[in-house]
């Protein structure tokens, strides 16, 4: 349970980062808000892995599991694909009710 809590808030700052970073810009920027993608942001760190991602799932698992899905995943913001998973991350650590009832 600590390790997916501890996943889960290192999402979640990682998405508070990328949301500060996107405030700032629209502050200090000359072009007013725009947020960063997530595959822009995956696209200018590391392109080729993004590249052979985009080819593997095209070639080995199925070229309709690329475009509709997983391109709209990539052009969301990145708070806001990071902040999903530090919720997700961070409800599954919370323990069921009563599961820890037994021990005392």
């Amino acid at each position: 349970m600590l390790a997916l809590r501890t996943l889960g808030s290192g999402f979640l700052l990682v998405a508070l980062i990328a949301l500060i970073f996107d405030i700032a810009t629209a502050l200090f920027g000359s072009n007013g808000f725009a947020v960063t993608a997530l595959g822009k942001l995956w696209f200018t760190l590391q392109s080729s892995s993004l590249n052979g991602l985009q080819a593997g799932i095209q070639r080995f698992v199925s070229p309709y599991l690329w475009d509709p899905i997983i391109s709209s995943i990539l052009q969301m913001p990145v708070w806001t694909a990071f902040g999903a998973l530090g919720l997700l991350f961070y409800g599954l650590s919370i323990p069921k009710h009563g599961a820890y009832s037994s021990v005392q």
